[in-house]
């Protein structure tokens, strides 16, 4: 027995000894390890044990990075009825989300936008469809709390709105009459001398997600912009169920660039069909292409180009959907500005040409975008952490009103126009963040945007620092009210005053700049 033992450590010895050989025994262990695979076969398989009535948390910005297949084989289930569906926005009406809306299977969504989705504000200005309208950031921020087991947390954003205060439309009576089912108040509490409000973090029967690669144990790595909502959904869901575009073997995917890990998933499959669509193809513009636009766009590209002048190099700065994203192909070539998207970019590029178009990348109001050396790409929650954090320099908005003081309505005409509050409210709410608000100075009809008070639901109080419209430049200076500092070509300190709803200061300089 003893000279087994002494041949055993001897063997034992020679092996240590060499460590080729240690390498392959530890090769060979790893080859031939079993592992529980989550890999189902098809998307109808992928769903079972979704129910009528359950909560989905779904992936996604628009239509990029949304899980399609998924999405087609629950429309495929008139069983499923009754659910509630918590995803940024619904897609649009014939694609994506918006199908299980055409089909009736959604009794509620949990959103931050309805944007251009006709069917969307159709079903919920008639009262045929609940929605609770959540901003972007505290919509991220809810569902990673949900994911990372935290109940609730505080925020500057929706304070001094009716985030705060309650009232805002879920649900309106039949033909949209009168409201039905009116939003709660919120709890607030009061930090540093700031008041902020209480959300509660939000977790869903299953979460549905998309991601560019994945392996049978579920780790995600998710492409571009198509991070975006999948990754809080993904961590949230008591089933996650993910769709990739391509399924790899366990161990190609390095451990480090791994950005949703297997633990959160718990079955995973290789869509059947993808066609990602883009929802607005937006290609980069010649100057020949821009001296035959429409006097509307004419007037939008005299606005913005006036608040290009605000970039200084070195600024990170977000650009809010519509006009102010176009502010992107006026920054003076001389300085280094690092755009900021809230659906997960920074270091934002031009609209791209047609060999440039990416479906992975779209920017906050759906449009293909390029991304700049030395950018990257990363999910809504993070991204609203940077807003939250002040670490942007200047913000630029849309805004439908402006008062003297500075508040903001930027998000709703009630029972006419929903857009959605979208990324804006927490924009504004950031403390140490510069406000530009871009806009025409009077609506359609005549009646002036700038006003002593609001009449329109706020997206933000005291929040506006300048306003730039087609006619003039404002500063809000605090405790005084407006300041009139620049005019445009052609346009008086008289004709000003005719056509602003309030009264201002006017600088002593002021003149025509632009």
């Amino acid at each position: 027995m003893l000279a087994i033992k002494r041949h055993a450590m001897a063997s034992a010895s020679r092996i240590l000894l060499r460590p080729h050989i240690l390498a392959a025994l530890a090769t060979a262990a790893s080859s031939s390890r079993a592992y529980h695979s989550k890999l189902l076969k098809s998307s109808d398989e992928a769903i079972k044990g979704i129910k009528s009535g359950d909560r989905l948390l779904i992936g996604g910005f628009g239509l990029c990075g949304i899980p399609e297949n998924l999405l087609k084989a629950i429309a495929r289930r008139k069983d499923i009825q009754q659910l509630t569906a918590v995803s940024n926005n619904a897609g649009t009406a014939d694609y994506g989300l918006g199908t299980l809306l055409q089909s009736r299977q959604i009794k509620r969504m949990m959103s931050s936008y309805v944007g251009e989705n006709k069917e969307f504000a159709r079903q919920y200005l008639g009262g045929e469809l609940e929605v609770e309208l959540v901003p972007q950031g505290t919509l991220a921020e809810r569902v990673r709390c949900g994911g990372a087991g935290i109940p609730g947390f505080y925020t500057l954003t929706g304070v001094g709105t009716q985030v705060e205060t309650g009232g805002i439309p879920i649900k309106y009576a039949k033909g949209g009459s009168a409201i039905e089912i009116p939003s709660e108040p919120r709890e607030s509490k009061i930090f540093n001398g700031r008041k902020y409000i209480m959300e509660e973090g939000i977790t869903g029967d299953f979460a549905l997600v998309k991601a560019w690669k994945g392996d049978e144990l579920g780790n995600l790595v998710f492409k571009k912009a198509a991070n975006n909502f999948n990754g809080p959904m993904a961590t949230a869901g008591k089933i996650t169920i993910a769709e990739v575009e391509e399924i790899v073997p366990v161990g190609e995917l390095k451990p480090d660039e791994i950005h949703i890990q297997g633990i959160h998933v718990h079955r995973i499959l290789k869509g059947e069909e993808y066609e990602k669509r883009i929802e607005r193809l937006t290609l980069r513009r010649t100057d020949t292409d821009e001296q035959q636009l429409s006097p509307g766009m004419k007037q939008r590209i005299h606005i913005i180009k006036r608040a290009a002048r605000e970039f200084k190099n070195g600024m990170y700065v977000n650009l809010g959907i519509g006009m102010p994203v176009l502010a992107s192909n006026y920054i003076d070539p001389g300085i280094t500005v690092h755009l900021q998207s809230e659906n997960g970019i920074l270091g934002m590029g031009p609209f791209p040409t047609p060999d440039e178009v990416d479906a992975d990348l779209v920017n906050a109001g759906k449009e293909s975008v390029t991304v700049l050396p030395g950018g990257s790409c990363f999910s809504s929650d993070v991204s609203f952490g940077m807003i939250r954090g002040n670490r942007l320099d200047m913000t630029i908005l849309g805004g439908m009103q402006v008062s003297q003081n500075g508040d903001l309505s930027n998000w709703v005409v009630p029972g006419k126009v929903i857009k959605g509050m979208g990324g804006a409210m927490d924009l504004v709410a950031a403390p140490n963040s510069r406000v530009v608000v871009t806009m025409t100075h009077n609506a359609k009809d005549g009646s002036p945007k700038i006003l002593k008070e609001n009449t329109l639901p706020l997206t933000g109080t005291k929040c506006v620092d300048r306003i730039i419209t087609d006619k003039c430049v404002f500063d809000v200076v605090p405790g005084r009210g407006l300041l009139l500092r620049e005019l445009s070509y052609g346009n008086t300190v008289d004709e000003i005053k005719a056509m602003t709803g309030c009264s201002f200061e006017i600088a002593s300089d002021v003149s025509e700049t632009f």
